[in-house]
């Protein structure tokens, strides 16, 4: 049975699907808007929502935790500009939007964005 097993495998063990996590969050903060599948964009929200709360404490340890999650330049961005851009903000940074298929595999597209 697979309760309480709600993640997406993504057909990867679990190293690789750090690592994609990973990659995702760095192309998101760098770009701040990413075109992936709808699957990768959903399993990303929640996880880059907590790492900007993370970053809104401010503090050395919080720092610290991000840069070890997702790698110092895009720890620089997390706690620098986008932690103080939504420092009244309660919550909800990230805003996806579907698109059409892909027309290769029919893979349901997504744009994930921050949030003005």
């Amino acid at each position: 049975m697979r309760h309480h097993n709600a993640n997406r495998k993504f057909g990867r063990k679990r190293g690789g699907r750090v690592a994609l996590l990973r990659s995702l969050v760095y192309a998101l903060t760098l770009k701040g808007k990413i075109k992936t599948t709808e699957p990768k964009a959903k399993e990303l929200r929640p996880y880059m929502e907590k790492l900007i709360t993370l970053g809104k404490k401010q503090t050395l340890a919080s720092r610290r935790i991000l840069e070890s999650r997702v790698g110092s330049q895009a720890a620089k961005k997390i706690a620098g500009e986008l932690s103080t851009a939504y420092k009244e903000r309660a919550g909800g940074y990230t805003r996806i939007t579907k698109m059409t298929r892909r027309l290769t595999d029919g893979s349901p597209m997504a744009v994930i964005e921050f949030v003005k």
